[in-house]
């Protein structure tokens, strides 16, 4: 058999000669470009060890088709810099310590913690308040802690890491890799919105520059028994926790915004059986997940992410225009959504949220790529 090297020097001498049809080369042409790695830039609020945020990540970063182009932290679930630690120290224990990890935004852009705390006798309390969320006491006499603040250092349970995140913040790394990347990224957003909202409004290309964004975000009228959710259908932590940075991020012209709702997050539980089925694996991925994602909850940064491998897995979508409630009322942060007969005269953008999911192959392809060694 002749090598491909020279079989493709031949083929390029006799094109250039006229000898050969143009379309004699498209099946080599498509092969490389079905090679190209996708490539992504995660904004994640990284708690850990383990759970929902690690592994989320870990989908794309153990995705033999995707190119992780680096990780910008933002505070939600806990605040950034404990964040930061816990991802570092996931990256160096299943050996990708090539990614790089950004610092971005310590707060949102307006809500405070002392207004939503003033707010609660008003508007009532919600259930998870991330970074903000107070420690239960242990008992009358053995009160709570106070919730550490967001420049303590904790020890971590996994170790502290020995590399460190890059000099340069979340928004200007975000700008620099689209741009360095024109038309080719993806945004992958699954906390908070603070940084990327940072990154539109300082420059207002960002979002027109990038493939789209992928957002775990948002709610519409999820079907649960679940208090979080049941009463307040229209609640969702990321949105609740900066609404300002959620519009701007919504009313920028993204080329296509997918968003993984609370209605379709809520069918997809981790559960015993896949972390049994994940720990038979001794790739490194699988030994992180099998120490520290103790966890039984829903998978909602996970779906959004193997959503976007695989959009097939999604059974049910609304496009929709969404925007999201700054009124500092009782509704701040919900949810706000319309179809493009009743929609206002605003620059909103059509949203493909997603609704309904195929749970087995969605569980059979996170599992498979948790026990996946990675080269």
């Amino acid at each position: 058999m002749r090598a491909p090297r020279l079989r493709g020097l031949r083929n390029a001498a006799l094109l250039a000669l006229g000898l050969l049809p143009a379309f004699a080369l498209l099946p080599a042409v498509a092969t490389a470009a079905a090679a190209a790695p996708r490539l992504v830039l995660i904004d994640q609020d990284g708690s850990g060890p383990g759970g929902s945020n690690q592994m989320a990540m870990m989908v794309l970063l153990q995705s033999p088709e995707v190119a992780v182009l680096g990780i910008t932290m933002v505070t939600g679930n806990a605040w950034r810099d404990d964040e930061a630690r816990h991802t570092l120290r996931m990256l160096e224990l299943i050996e990708r310590t090539d990614v790089p990890v950004a610092l971005g935004a310590v707060y949102p852009l307006v809500r405070t913690q002392e207004e939503t705390r003033l707010m609660a006798a008003l508007v009532g309390q919600v259930a998870w308040q991330g970074a903000w969320g107070e420690k239960s006491a242990l008992s009358k006499d053995n009160p709570a802690p106070p919730p550490p603040g967001p420049y303590d250092v904790l020890a971590l349970e996994e170790g502290e890491p020995h590399t460190k995140p890059i000099p340069e913040d979340a928004a200007h790394f975000l700008i620099r890799q689209v741009h360095a990347h024109p038309h080719e990224v993806t945004i992958y957003a699954a906390g908070p919105l603070t940084n990327i909202a940072l990154a539109q409004s300082i420059d207002p290309g960002f979002a027109a520059s990038t493939r789209g964004i992928v957002i775990m975000g948002g709610s519409l009228d999820p079907q649960t028994d679940d208090p979080e959710f049941a009463a307040s259908p229209r609640h969702e932590f990321n949105f609740w926790f900066d609404p300002e940075a959620a519009r701007i991020t919504l009313r920028a012209p993204w080329p296509r915004i997918d968003l993984t709702t609370v209605d379709v997050s809520i069918k997809a539980m981790f559960t015993e059986a896949m972390l049994a089925e994940i720990a038979k694996s001794t790739s490194p991925a699988a030994r992180y997940i099998a120490k520290y994602s103790a966890e039984r909850y829903y998978l909602w940064d996970e779906l959004a992410a193997c959503a976007w491998l695989d959009p097939s897995i999604i059974t049910k979508e609304r496009v929709l225009f969404m925007d999201v409630d700054v009124s500092h009322g009782p509704a701040y942060g919900e949810t706000l959504t319309w179809d493009e007969a009743l929609k206002p005269a605003l620059g909103l953008q059509r949203v493909h949220a997603q609704l309904d999911v195929d749970l087995p192959r969605f569980s059979k392809q996170f599992v498979a790529l948790m026990q996946a060694r990675r080269p």
